[in-house]
């Protein structure tokens, strides 16, 4: 790390940065700046830093959600994602995360005016017959204001809030360099990639400041459920629509967190509990695009006990073979097949290298007892995949974010599945589903399939390997034949040894400088101060001052 000269290079705001290290030094958070080297650049060192007692300790999770909250939108948007991620942190800091509300003050309803007249082009009295300037809701990325078409009909207008492309920008800027400090600084990080993981919430957020892309979330699901009656999504108009604004069909219902609401409606919870399941474990096994924030307030019950389905910004998707492993995961476990477990969940994964067999399968056997052996009614789906997930992580193997994110989902979905129905089974419900799917993995047309895609890799394979095999030869022969070879584990050698020789320079510049100021000392050469030639004097001076810092940089780091 270079100092404010290097930050002021990396960011072009250095004030926001400074003010994300006072939020988390003000939340007992200041460790973290220390670890990451920061505390001194940015905080003015220790005494800038409002540390805890360790009595605190036990509040770390909520101290760290109180500063993502104070900290703005991207930050809520970040925690929030993290807190699917059951790979990265332990359950208390995903059970507090998960708290996180997006709620700020609504912005001016000119401001949204304005924006809806510059992208639907003239005034907004010529597109809607009312437009309702107090929004229904806020949130961080956008709000939504209730209005009416010049034919009568009800729609909600979503407008993305001005300016938020560029405090998101600058946000991610500020996350991207954390995550590539805590790679640098913290083994305990390095593995898990945290550049990656804010590579993944900036694609998460740039899908999110698009309403465009809404929009077609929205179509692709209506598609999907296509001739189903029991679901509904409000309808797009795209000609009031654009990448900043969004208007939808305004849909009624009963929102499913209020049993008694639907009860008195003449609805069974039950059945409404029932209905959503279905729905989920169809979006996941069976089309592998799913609707990832199953809150109450996203969905609403009508008449029949038909579900409708709001607010498609987070989309989950799920590919064929993922879906195939998943259902193998479940259907492993059901089957007490501990190595097929193990296979399964190693086809879901990502990894550098394999973990060590034995451990792995003596790990997947001890989550089986806790599962297996028991009624399918004790079963918690979701609780169930996250605890596995978990276990993968723990032997370095990287599980893909959407993944994560359906265990979140289906975890939401059994809570508030069980608040309408006590005695709601997600694993019976979803049996139908994973039997599905592992027959359809084995079916002659899937297998056929599944040769004839080897096949055409090997034959791409072998028509390939000539030329790359000449193309070898070749560079062989001209002598530019480059082998690389890569170390790993010795990055904190390196940076020790990279430490150890700038000290080293720095200090061989002091002693030159401490010689030179004799010499000039020496000399006695114009001008004078006291009888003292004053070159002398600046250069002793000037030594004391780098030998001091020499010093403190030394003990700041521990050791002398």
């Amino acid at each position: 790390m270079g100092g404010l000269g290097t930050l002021g290079r990396t960011y072009r705001h250095l004030n926001r940065y400074r003010e994300v290290a006072a939020v988390l030094a003000k939340h007992g958070l200041g460790d973290m700046l220390h670890a990451l080297r920061l505390d001194y650049r940015l905080v003015g060192g220790p005494r800038g830093l409002a540390w805890r007692s360790p009595e605190d300790a036990a509040a770390r999770p909520e101290r760290l959600r109180l500063a993502l909250q104070e900290l703005g939108a991207t930050f809520v948007k970040a925690g929030q994602y993290l807190s699917t991620r059951s790979d990265l942190l332990p359950p208390d800091y995903l059970r507090e995360l998960a708290k996180l509300q997006d709620r700020v003050p609504p912005f001016p309803a000119q401001e949204a005016r304005r924006a809806v007249e510059e992208d639907l082009g003239g005034p907004v009295s010529r597109r809607f017959a009312r437009f309702d300037g107090r929004p229904l809701a806020a949130a961080s990325i956008a709000q939504i204001h209730s209005a009416s078409l010049l034919d009568g009909s009800e729609v909600v207008v979503k407008v993305l809030r001005p300016d938020v492309r560029r405090v998101v920008a600058v946000d991610l800027e500020i996350m991207a360099h954390l995550a590539a400090l805590a790679e640098k600084h913290l083994d305990a990080w390095r593995a898990r990639r945290p550049t990656r993981v804010v590579a993944e919430i900036a694609r998460s957020l740039d899908r999110e400041m698009d309403l465009s892309m809404e929009a077609a979330h929205i179509e692709r699901f209506a598609r999907q459920f296509q001739g189903d009656p029991t679901v509904r999504v409000p309808a797009v108009h795209r000609a009031l629509s654009s990448s900043r604004v969004l208007t939808l069909e305004r849909m009624e219902g009963i929102k499913p967190g209020d049993p008694a609401a639907l009860e008195r409606a003449g609805l069974d919870p039950r059945v409404a509990a029932e209905r959503m399941a279905e729905h989920y474990l169809a979006m996941i096994f069976t089309h592998g695009f799913f609707h990832a924030d199953p809150h109450p307030g996203n969905l609403l019950i009508q008449p029949g006990h038909v579900v409708v389905y709001l607010d498609f910004g987070m989309m989950g998707r799920l590919g064929r073979a993922t879906r195939e492993a998943l259902a193998e995961v479940v259907f492993s476990i059901a089957e007490r097949d501990e190595a097929g477990l193990g296979r399964a969940l190693l086809a879901l994964a990502d990894r550098d290298e394999d973990p060590d067999p034995r451990e792995f399968e003596a790990d997947m056997a001890e989550l089986m007892d806790q599962y297996a052996y028991r009624p399918l009614s004790e079963w918690r789906l979701g609780r169930m995949l996250q605890q596995l997930f978990q276990t993968t992580a723990r032997h370095r193997v990287r599980v893909p974010a959407d993944l994560l994110l359906m265990v979140k989902t289906l975890t939401e979905l059994e809570s508030l599945a069980r608040s309408l129905d006590p005695g709601f089974d997600a694993v019976s419900a979803c049996a139908p589903f994973v039997r599905r799917a592992h027959a359809e993995r084995l079916a002659p047309g899937r297998l056929g399939e599944r040769i004839a895609s080897a096949g055409r890799e090997a034959l791409d394979l072998l028509a390939a390997a000539p030329g790359g095999l000449r193309e070898l030869i070749q560079q062989a022969r001209r002598g530019r034949l480059l082998i690389e070879f890569e170390h790993k584990g010795l990055e904190p050698a390196l940076a020790e040894l990279d430490q150890a020789s700038n000290r080293l320079a720095y200090a061989v510049l002091l002693g030159s400088l401490v010689i030179g100021s004799a010499l000039l000392m020496h000399a006695r050469l114009p001008p004078y101060w006291r009888d003292a030639p004053i070159l002398g004097l600046g250069g002793f001076l000037l030594s004391a001052l780098m030998a001091f810092w020499l010093l403190l940089a030394i003990l700041r780091h521990g050791r002398l």
